[in-house]
């Protein structure tokens, strides 16, 4: 028997029976759409995630107080931790290859205008922001490049907060109340939207020192370091870390790439992928017992025309693989059909939740429908064993 003739026989094997194949190959299509399904939205978690991190450019070293590995015990029981200042800040500017520095404190206060009140997220910071972290001013300026130890007591608004407190008036000029001090507004930052649920544009920056002052901190939140685009950042690190060192006299701080912490989250994100597929593929595993099922009672059912076959002349060894030949047919519809399903539940998602990012990954249905195939193979060996084992007279006799 020539390829083309079993491939012939074993589709039209499959179609004369329609509902029995239909049922038997709906397990496998189910696994395979959970499986097309789970990773597409794993896939749109990563994509999402990466499109955040990299949305204030990929040039960018952050540098925070405390050792964040200290040979297996917590941080500080053998070193002190001592604050990052302005004057680490200033420093790290001297790094070879470094463009800008950046330091930070944030926290949480009210911002009073005009009778209005707003409880925003205030960052203090330095008049370098919008270049290091690729922020736009969209009214005014943003603050000047003032002593950082005695600044001016200037107020830059996001543009949420700026349309709640002014609506659309300007607010250049306008004098707020952020913690209870008066600050001048110079400037509204272009719309930035919202990183990992926290709303960029519901904020407020002012100077550095300011912050210090306001939430009555001695040291920074952050350190952030901008270096040349193709400079060798391990050079860079290497050189924030004597520094620093030099100051501090040990090395009290976490210095962190970019790059590190993608690998990090992505690392995170391939196994919460895997293991989603992975539930997708517990469907399959119980579509392959459906095939194994099924094809068992077909060899029951089919024992004459398997005797016919032995009778004219068919080896076991064809019989074996017509029977091969019907599972893995089944096995593809099914596999084939999870994907047409898949497609169409991602479409209607799509429609319905905008918001949900959904990335269907070529590599994960490629393996599903593999995966599937092999399933297919491997539910149809023993009943196709068995098949090939009958005796002819035998099957024969069968009703």
């Amino acid at each position: 028997m020539r390829l083309a003739e079993l491939i012939r026989f074993t589709t039209r094997s499959a179609v004369s029976h329609r509902l029995r194949s239909v049922l038997t190959a709906l397990g496998i299509a189910i696994g395979v759409a959970a499986v097309l399904l789970l990773t597409s939205i794993g896939e749109g978690l990563h994509k999402y995630m990466l499109t955040q991190f990299t949305q204030f450019g990929t040039n960018i070293i952050s540098v925070n107080p405390g050792k964040a590995k200290t040979f297996g015990m917590p941080t500080g029981v053998l070193n002190s931790v001592r604050p990052l200042n302005l004057d680490d800040a200033e420093a790290l500017k001297r790094v070879p290859h470094v463009r800008s520095t950046l330091p930070l404190v944030q926290g949480s206060a009210s911002v009073v205008s005009g009778g209005r009140e707003r409880k925003v997220i205030v960052s203090g910071t330095g008049s370098e922001m919008t270049k290091t972290l690729s922020f736009r001013v969209a009214l005014g300026n943003f603050l000047p490049a003032d002593n950082p130890k005695t600044p001016r007591a200037y107020a830059v608004l996001g543009s949420k907060v700026r349309s709640e407190l002014f609506d659309e008036r300007n607010p250049l000029g306008e004098r707020v109340r952020i913690g209870g001090q008066r600050y001048t507004v110079i400037g509204v930052m272009e719309s930035k939207g919202t990183m990992f649920g926290f709303d960029l544009d519901d904020a407020v920056y002012i100077p550095v020192a300011k912050g210090l002052e306001l939430f009555n901190r001695e040291g920074l939140f952050e350190i952030d370091v901008m270096y040349e685009e193709g400079a060798p950042v391990d050079e860079v690190v290497e050189g924030i870390r004597r520094v620093l060192i030099a100051r501090h006299g040990s090395e009290d701080f976490t210095i962190t790439t970019q790059q590190e912490m993608m690998n990090v989250l992505g690392s995170v994100l391939d196994v919460i992928t895997f293991a989603v597929g992975a539930l997708g593929g517990i469907s399959m595993l119980v579509g392959g017992v459906g095939i194994f099922t099924i094809m068992t009672i077909a060899v029951r059912e089919r024992t004459a025309e398997i005797g016919l076959l032995q009778a004219v002349g068919a080896h076991r060894r064809q019989i074996r693989n017509i029977l091969l030949g019907e599972s893995m047919v089944l096995a593809a519809i099914g596999g084939f059909s999870g994907i047409a399903l898949g497609f169409l539940i991602i479409g209607l998602l799509s429609l319905l939740v905008p918001a949900l990012l959904i990335s269907p990954s070529w590599s994960y249905m490629l393996v599903a429908v593999l995966v599937a195939m092999v399933i297919g193979l491997i539910a149809g060996v023993l009943p196709a064993w068995r098949a090939a084992q009958l005796d002819p007279v035998e099957s024969l006799r069968a009703e």
